[in-house]
């Protein structure tokens, strides 16, 4: 209305300092603040960097700068030219903050003997082997020959044997198969028999036999291995005869006592008492 009066802008009070309104600052912690109808409002520092390898911000700056480069962590200052650590004569320069590297250009070729100086690397020759090349390092067979590798080293063929393994067989059990490189072992022959390690006694396969302990029979089997099982004696008395050689004691026979022996039905005296009589009896 005609005779108003506007207002003047508000001015902010900010941490004990009073700003006028409009006003922008910067405080710590990178945070852009400005003075809006008294009210105070901050946001985080945009920064806008136009080069590729800024340098970090200095101290009291919030945003890097451009005035000089930071390469593999190595600061760089305007116009500063270097080598990378591993740019094989790659050269480097620093402008306004961006990092423009150029690397030499080799002509194709071998270059048997180049100096220390020369930042093209060799390129090995190539190898013209029986009317065919082969590049460096190549491998291969002869023809009609695979049991010799060659190999194309700086322009030169070298030619070997293939390597073969070791074998544990004799000589009279190897065997080289056609179209082989190399001996291999022929299975042994099928086990006639069985051998005893102890004494080298070869037993007949099927035989049966006793080691020593008349209660265990041993067989041999077909495929050259020993099976051996012990005998049980069902047939059990209280004085039977030990016959030697004989597994299971013989109760039939007669009576064994006090190491004598006596037939069934035979009357002895006793070895106790000589009052009382004995007699054998079968059960």
């Amino acid at each position: 209305a005609p005779g108003t009066s506007i207002p003047p802008p508000r001015p902010c009070w900010h941490r004990g300092i009073s700003r006028e309104a409009g006003s922008r600052w910067t405080e710590p912690g990178c945070q852009s603040c400005t003075c809006q109808g008294g009210q105070v409002l901050c946001d985080a520092v945009s920064c806008s960097v136009p080069c590729s390898h800024p340098l970090p911000a200095p101290a009291g700056g919030c945003c890097p700068t451009c005035t000089g480069c930071l390469h593999e962590g190595v600061v760089r200052a305007e116009g500063d030219v270097f080598s990378p650590s591993d740019g094989n004569c790659t050269i480097c320069v620093c402008l306004a903050g961006n990092v423009s590297c150029l690397s030499p250009e080799c002509p194709p070729g071998s270059c048997p003997s180049p100096s220390p100086a020369d930042c093209c690397s060799c390129n090995p020759e190539k190898c013209n082997f029986r009317g065919r090349t082969y590049a460096h390092g190549a491998r291969f067979s002869l023809d009609g020959d695979d049991c010799t590798t060659c190999v194309c080293q700086a322009g030169e063929v070298e030619c070997s044997f293939t390597p073969c393994p070791m074998l544990d067989c004799p000589q009279h059990q190897r065997h080289l198969g056609p179209g082989q490189c190399c001996s291999t072992c022929r299975d042994p022959p099928a086990p006639a028999g069985c051998f005893l390690d102890d004494n080298g006694v070869e037993f007949p396969v099927g035989q049966i036999w006793s080691p020593g302990d008349p209660c265990e029979l041993c067989i041999c089997q077909a495929d050259g291995s020993v099976s051996c099982q012990r005998t049980d004696c069902v047939e059990t008395c209280p004085y039977p005869i030990r016959i030697p050689g004989q597994c299971c004691p013989d109760c039939s026979a007669g009576c064994t006592y006090m190491g004598r022996i006596f037939s069934n039905n035979e009357t002895f005296p006793s070895a106790l008492d000589p009052c009382l009589s004995c007699i054998c009896l079968v059960r």
